[in-house]
This record gives structure tokens, sequence and C-alpha cells, in this order.
């Protein structure tokens, strides 16, 4: 079964502020423990986690606008694969930090638990965000 469902990236802008102590390095967590989804072959919701861990460079995100970028992805069919790098790849491009990770704890659904972890990381060229140009 193909569920029809709206593959269409958010459209909620991410917003940032400036980090107060950019001299520092520290870190940041932030815990959704109310993430949903919905399953692109089946339709059904997906239930999960995302925690976001990272240390800032000169931007912060704001909280706010993080919260309704994820609530975004609710009636967006996507893999769990692919909404925890989406995320990623979302977060790493407004607020450039220093180092990042994103992990999807998604909850139990036919017997399978699934943890998805994508990272990122400045000084690390492989983390880095693929271009989105033509090679």
């Amino acid at each position: 079964m193909n569920a029809r469902i709206s593959t269409v990236p958010p459209a909620t802008p991410l917003e940032t502020f400036p980090n107060p102590r950019p001299g520092r390095e520290f870190e940041i967590a932030i815990n959704c423990p109310e993430f949903t989804s919905v399953c692109p072959k089946t339709g059904l919701p997906d239930f999960g986690e995302i925690r976001i861990t990272y240390v800032p460079r000169d931007r912060c995100i704001e909280l706010k606008s993080l919260k309704y970028y994820l609530i975004e992805f609710r009636n967006r069919g996507i893999f769990y694969e692919a909404v925890t790098n989406q995320i990623l790849d979302d977060l790493v491009a407004v607020c450039q930090p220093r180092r990042m990770i994103v992990v999807g704890d998604f909850s139990v659904r036919g017997g399978i638990k699934t943890v998805v972890t994508a990272s990122y990381d400045e000084a690390n060229p492989k983390s880095q965000i693929p271009s989105s140009k033509s090679q």
C-alpha cells in the first residue's frame, strides 16, 4: 500500500539568535520527546524522540521556531533515516555549528526498534553536507 502523503519539505523557517558566548565552546542539548511523522509505505503515524546536541559557533537555534519546524513533519511521509538526516542538514545550514548530532529514537513498530544517529563536525570533511549542485 502506498500512502498519499505530502513529501514537501517543511515550510516553517528555522530561526537563530546570536551566540551569547561565541568565544567559549559549550554544548546545547535539545530533547523533543513527542516527534511524529508518517510512514511513507503504510500512511500510519510514526512516533519517536528527536535529540539534538550541538556546539554553536556564532548562532544558536531559537526553540519556538524549532518546535514549529518539527511539527510540520507530522503529516509528511518520510523514512526514519531520511527525517533524521534532513533535520541535521537543515539545522547545520541555519546555524553552522562547530559540531552537531541528531538522534532519531523511534518507537517500536512491528516488534522492531530503530535509532538513527546523524552527525556533523566542521573539522571532518566527510561529515559535511553534500552540495546540491550537479557534478
